[in-house]
């Protein structure tokens, strides 16, 4: 059974950018996740997903990793993340 994913076309050039300028710690955890390392699992970097963009995302075990940075220590941020993890 294929789970289709929602997506919003309006956040992909908002993702494109977050993928030029990702986060010291993307970039480490890219490091491991590219060309298939983790056990041959692909995961796409900034993917949407509803009105959301997560980090990284692998179709086959519909997992979405999100790497906190310094931005989600604001208070604003930190009540969309909630908002975002109860839906």
């Amino acid at each position: 059974m294929v789970k289709i994913i929602p997506y919003n076309k309006n956040l992909k050039a908002l993702a494109r950018k977050l993928r030029k300028d990702m986060t010291f710690g993307e970039v480490l955890l890219l490091n491991e996740l590219k060309d298939d390392k983790l056990w041959g699992f692909d995961f796409d970097r900034q993917r949407c997903i509803d009105n959301y963009i997560v980090d990284f995302y692998c179709k086959e075990l519909m997992l979405a990793i999100e790497v906190d940075g310094i931005s989600h220590n604001y208070e604003e941020v930190f009540v969309k993340d909630t908002v975002r993890q109860q839906n």
